[in-house]
């Protein structure tokens, strides 16, 4: 999937006037991009848009305007966007209970070691590789990035 480009990024202000309208058409596609893996794991299938939807929102957030940080938006969220023959998911550890955050992130170390989670297409596996630095042997993040690397047979079959 192509990357976005720096013309694709609005600029501050017009942003603001568009950003009802885009954010609803951004809910609406991630309600069928969204997978809930059990009661405390969603995973959301990114594309080009939801990814420039989350560079706009962080520039509103933020109130990005200077020309070097939009660049770093545009290269750090662009690796979310899927390469060929890729699916690529932000998975989100949903704790609703603020008292049981640490216990129950406690419980989920080691989510992201290999052959951990996986998508099952027709019966064959494919391990999910996390982006690294959301995690170590003390802690674990909340909000995690991957990628599934599907083979040309699996490709076939999501299709």
């Amino acid at each position: 999937m192509e990357k976005l480009t720096r013309s694709e990024i609005k600029p501050l202000a017009e942003y603001e006037r568009e950003r009802a309208g885009f954010r609803s058409r951004i809910i609406a596609l991630k309600s069928h991009r969204r997978i809930e893996v059990g009661d405390l794991i969603t995973l959301v299938f990114e594309n080009r848009e939801t990814v420039r939807f989350q560079i706009q929102e962080m520039m509103r957030v933020e109130r990005i305007q200077d020309e070097g940080k939009v660049r770093e938006e545009l290269e750090t969220y662009n690796a979310l966007i899927p390469d060929a023959g890729e699916l690529s998911a932000t998975l989100f550890i949903e704790i609703t209970d603020a008292d049981r955050i640490k216990e129950t992130l406690d419980r989920l170390m080691g989510i992201d070691q290999a052959g951990r989670l996986w998508l099952e297409l027709g019966g064959e596996r494919c391990a999910a590789l996390f982006e690294a630095g959301h995690s170590n042997e003390e802690k674990l993040s909340a909000v995690h990035y991957l990628r599934f690397r599907l083979t040309p047979e699996q490709q076939r079959r999501l299709a």
